[in-house]
């Protein structure tokens, strides 16, 4: 592992009144989902997420009327006691941000798209020639909005999106977290060019993994050119209900953890204000953490035989008691609590640990095998951690670590310390969590998730086996459901994405690790949907364009059509199942 480090140090850049980065806290966006040309509507939504907590709100400006009534936003919300920044989210339309830096705080740019045309997603040649024109290209057309916001004082986002990359940057550096960072880099040269510095990054990607591996990237560089510019984090089309807020756990939290980050947004298929309780618990999670050194991420270079009965891509283990056994469970083993001393039999399929007032514990695993008292470990605290034996431990089939709140730290040395002895020993992360606590569910998914993301643990086990299934799917370990890659929705949307989503949901959720992508517009389609399978993208009212992988396959399909049209494409590419019955 690398050596400790302090938080990233960030410069203070405002908007309007509100500072990121140096020694603000963890700032809280969120976006409108209205028509931006429905000024009161689009008003009414942003005083409703100032009064949930949310500090930033952003908007979509598709055209120069939407530039127009951001004026008209703004007098709204000051009329009537608000002073919420606002932002304009750009894409396509350079006239319509210079337009919209006169009345707002500041102005987000897709460095995909802002001056090259929709990527086409095909392999093109770029000599080093054609490469420093389409530089000099995109030099004529941002350079005066960065001259505008520097005179008119106004903050600029430089926010690269996995999905929506450039054919320049993916034929040079492919669709890869180091082509997130070199496409940003491309513009930030020149807002140093002219001395501008009141800029902001983001890095986002609806895969947990990639996401932070490309702020991991960022913040490389920023330190080799002696940059110290704010980061703006955030996992996008990061979908609905639990599978949303924990894509977002992981990636948005695993940073926090490590000092990386001055601002977020969790992006939810839902009602924005729903977005600002888990941003809130991720805030949280970063003040909890501001005043430890968390060492940097570097991948385990220990290799753990797992061997059965251990799932090899992740084993999920459900912690229960006896009085409350599952009557049907997907989990991989149970873990049982207060077993009476008389019990006649166990569960079929069950793992079982009694408890005892220390190391070791007893496991008894029916069905596939038997561990004999001292062959499992638990570490739950600074004390275990200081009696810690490697003779016992390498005695032992499987190990316990317990994440108990704020314990991250522990969890690291521990790491280390097995990395040092060459433990080769299956690590289960255990928290004691309440399913039903959101702020529960963000800090374990946060906290495990950092560990997993870099081949640390073996396993989880929760008092939730739909979080422990959750989370291993968010770090790429193991598939067991359907992933839907959902946007937010903004005012470019064209048709009801929460609807639509639950709609798709209840017919494809039984498709086991195959990726679905509901986009409400084209501007999220095709190149937001980045690694889905399908693609489900609004193209205009009504119509419904469908996609495999970035290739659209079918366009203008009537929405009422669109859904039975979508399965029909799932099994032609033989990956549908028919949904089990329950007798």
């Amino acid at each position: 592992m690398k050596d400790f480090i302090s938080r990233h140090q960030s410069r203070e850049v405002m908007v309007g009144n509100v500072g990121v980065g140096g020694n603000n806290p963890v700032r809280i966006q969120s976006m409108t989902t209205s028509l931006t040309r429905d000024i009161q509507a689009t008003a009414t939504q942003i005083k409703k997420l100032a009064d949930c907590g949310c500090e930033i709100a952003r908007v979509t400006v598709q055209g120069k009327k939407e530039a127009e009534s951001c004026e008209a936003i703004k007098n709204v919300l000051i009329q009537e006691g608000y002073t919420i920044p606002l932002v304009a989210d750009i894409h396509f339309y350079p006239p319509a941000a210079m337009l919209a830096s006169e009345f707002v705080d500041k102005i987000r740019i897709n460095p995909g798209n802002f001056v090259d045309p929709r990527a086409s997603f095909k392999q093109l040649e770029y000599t080093d020639a054609s490469y420093a024109l389409e530089l000099e290209k995109i030099d004529e057309v941002f350079s005066p909005l960065v001259l505008k916001c520097k005179k008119l004082k106004k903050a600029l986002r430089i926010g690269a999106n996995h999905g929506s990359l450039s054919d320049r940057i993916m034929n040079r550096y492919g669709d890869t977290p180091l082509g997130m960072v070199e496409s940003a880099l491309e513009f930030a040269l020149i807002g140093v060019k002219h001395e501008f510095h009141d800029m902001i990054f983001s890095m986002k990607a609806s895969n947990p993994k990639v996401m932070v591996e490309a702020y991991h990237l960022l913040v490389q560089k920023m330190t080799e050119l002696g940059w110290n510019y704010p980061l703006h984090l955030g996992v996008t089309e990061a979908g609905d209900g639990e599978d949303g807020r924990v894509k977002s756990a992981i990636g948005t939290g695993s940073l926090l953890i490590q000092g990386i980050g001055d601002t977020v947004r969790v992006s939810l298929t839902e009602d924005p204000w729903e977005e600002i309780a888990p941003c809130k618990q991720l805030a949280n999670l970063a003040k909890n953490y501001e005043q430890m050194t968390v060492p940097l991420f570097e991948k385990s270079k220990q290799e753990v035989k797992i061997k059965p009965p251990l799932h090899p891509n992740g084993t999920v283990i459900l912690s229960c008691s006896w009085e409350n056994l599952p009557k049907d469970s997907k989990a991989d083993f149970l873990y049982i609590k207060n077993i009476p001393e008389d019990f006649k039999g166990l569960p079929k399929g069950c793992l079982i640990i009694t408890q005892t007032k220390g190391i070791p514990e007893t496991l008894v695993v029916e069905k596939l095998a038997y561990l004999e008292t001292g062959e499992v470990a638990l570490i739950e605290d600074e004390k275990d951690f200081e009696a810690f034996d490697t003779l016992l431990l390498q005695k032992a089939k499987m190990l316990f670590l317990r994440l108990n709140k704020n314990t991250y730290m522990l969890g690291r040395r521990f790491f280390e310390k097995c990395s040092q002895e060459s433990l080769d020993i299956p690590v289960i992360l255990m928290a004691e969590n309440t399913p039903q606590e959101d702020a529960n569910l963000i800090h374990t998914a946060a906290e495990m998730g950092s560990f997993l993301l870099n081949g640390l643990g073996n396993g989880i086990c929760l008092q939730s086996e739909s979080l422990g299934f959750n989370i291993l799917q968010g770090v790429r370990m193991r598939f067991e459901k359907t992933e839907f890659i959902a946007c937010p929705g903004c005012g470019r949307t064209l048709f009801n994405l929460q609807e639509v989503t639950q709609k798709i949901r209840s017919k494809t959720e039984h498709l086991k690790g195959v990726k679905i992508a509901i986009m409400g517009c084209i501007v999220n389609g095709p190149g937001e949907m980045a690694d889905a399978d399908f693609g489900y993208v609004g193209s205009k009212t009504g119509m419904v364009d469908l996609y495999v992988g970035k290739t659209r396959v079918e366009k203008n399909i009537d929405s009422d059509n669109a859904l039975e049209k979508l399965i029909e494409l799932i099994k032609s590419h033989g990956k549908w199942v028919e949904k089990e019955r329950a007798y």
